[in-house]
């Protein structure tokens, strides 16, 4: 480990405690699984978003290039090497709201609300579509109201004479598993709750 990096993980160690992962070459920091600081022997950069970045830009601070082979990536990375180098009087602050930033994002991002119900277990555009069609937006939507209910409710839509494995599919969607693990019982509880 260079002087930079000793230097920049102990400066934030106040921030509290945080994970090192080996990324693009140098070392990531992570807070509850955001990543908010990427570290190389030269350099320090930290994550931007939304007002940061426009601070971050005033202050100088250019945005992390990560060069491939055919291609440059440029990343909501912003260099603070200078910034922490002079222990300029703004430092305290970016960090800490880069730190909240990375960490809210992360969270959303793990969030219902960010989910599609597509991204559920058995679901689909196809299934996404019907049971939006039936009435139902969103995840919270269908996981409050059950597979029960949503199966109900898919019938009322397109008729009686839609397969019972959707019953099945929404009911994994909602516990996290493929329909074909559910088992007999649990499948019979479900037909009963949909008379």
């Amino acid at each position: 480990m260079d002087m930079t990096e000793q230097s920049f993980i102990q400066y934030v160690s106040k921030y509290g405690t945080f994970q090192k992962r080996s990324m693009f070459g140098g070392t990531g920091l992570f807070k509850d699984d955001a990543m908010f600081a990427l570290i190389n022997s030269e350099h320090v950069f930290i994550r931007g978003g939304d007002s940061l970045d426009d601070e971050l830009c005033a202050l100088g601070c250019e945005k992390y290039r990560h060069v491939k082979k055919q291609t440059t990536a440029t990343v909501n990375y912003y260099d603070i090497s200078q910034l922490f180098n002079t222990r300029d009087e703004n430092l305290d602050i970016i960090v800490k709201k880069s730190i909240d930033y990375s960490v809210s994002q992360r969270k959303f991002k793990r969030s219902s609300a960010n989910r599609r119900l597509r991204d559920l277990p058995n679901m689909q555009l196809t299934l996404e579509r019907m049971v939006k069609k039936a009435g139902i937006d969103d995840v919270e939507q269908f996981i409050e109201l059950g597979a029960a209910q949503v199966f109900s409710r898919v019938k009322q839509t397109y008729g009686s004479d839609v397969d019972v494995k959707l019953l099945w599919k929404f009911a994994g969607a909602i516990e996290g598993i493929h329909w074909k693990l559910i088992q007999e019982p649990r499948k019979r509880q479900l037909l009963a709750s949909c008379q």
